[in-house]
């Protein structure tokens, strides 16, 4: 099945690695939720195309602290270049836990936070968060560690290390010993739990401060074999039939908040 997270495979692809300080990989999972909801959710797809509604990536958050929202639709403001957060129709936020899971606390505290600040402008908004679980017991980090110092080894890393990196080289792993971030057996199982803690609620209920869906999907990515999504695992995450369950339940609070 082709979605949102099948599109952030490819673009980890093409770069080599998955930069977690960058927003990029959100930027895809922001631009493939919304094609696809307009593939599948015909009132939101005529909203949209009609201009009733429109789409912002890294939009400043209520919330402050120099925060951004990963993606919110919403009615346009009467210059039609920001939108209106009283209009809030749909906000969703990308996390990922991928090269250390002891931050899933700050990321879990993020989403918990947000949710109430959103509820705040407007209780009827839906209100999505997406979570990458990474399953790999080592990961490479490459952004904080190999890339700044390939220099001081004497190394390029546009031609020496990139063209290596995601394609199954294991001496990757002794030669930049130094730069692997190490996750525990149990730490996606405990990780998922965490966020399963976010409270839900089902469409007919905005009076709950609450996410209307937390996707949680697992994925194997380490910068040094090739990522993939982890549909087989041990967390009982059906990650296409979850994804499938997330639009659908998207477009039934959208048809029953806005076309009652």
């Amino acid at each position: 099945m082709n979605t949102a997270y099948a599109d952030l495979i490819r673009r980890i692809e093409e770069r080599g690695f998955h930069n977690h300080r960058l927003e990029d990989h959100s930027e895809a999972i922001s631009r493939g939720i919304l094609w696809d909801l307009c593939a599948t959710c015909e009132l939101f797809a005529v909203d949209f195309a009609e201009g009733r509604i429109k789409e912002w990536l890294d939009f400043p958050s209520p919330a402050g602290r120099s925060r951004k929202l990963d993606l919110v639709v919403a009615e346009p403001d009467q210059d039609q270049d920001r939108p209106d957060l009283t209009h809030l129709r749909l906000c969703v936020e990308n996390k990922s836990v991928v090269t250390a899971h002891r931050n899933c606390t700050n990321r879990y505290d993020d989403l918990s936070d947000l949710v109430a600040v959103l509820h705040n402008r407007r209780p009827d908004a839906i209100l999505v968060a997406t979570v990458l679980v990474g399953l790999c017991e080592r990961v490479l980090n490459i952004p904080d560690r190999v890339k700044p110092f390939a220099g001081a080894m004497d190394m390029d890393f546009e031609s020496q290390v990139l063209p290596r990196l995601s394609r199954g080289d294991a001496s990757l792993w002794d030669e930049f010993s130094f730069a692997v971030s190490r996750n525990r057996p149990s730490d996606p199982a405990k990780t998922v739990d965490k966020f399963r803690e976010l409270p839900a609620r089902p469409p007919a209920r905005t009076d709950l401060v609450a996410y209307d869906y937390v996707l949680l999907v697992p994925v194997y990515i380490d910068n040094v074999n090739p990522p993939r999504i982890a549909r087989d695992n041990n967390l009982g995450i059906d990650a296409d039939g979850e994804y499938q369950d997330m639009l659908e339940q998207i477009c039934r609070a959208y048809r029953a908040r806005w076309h009652v």
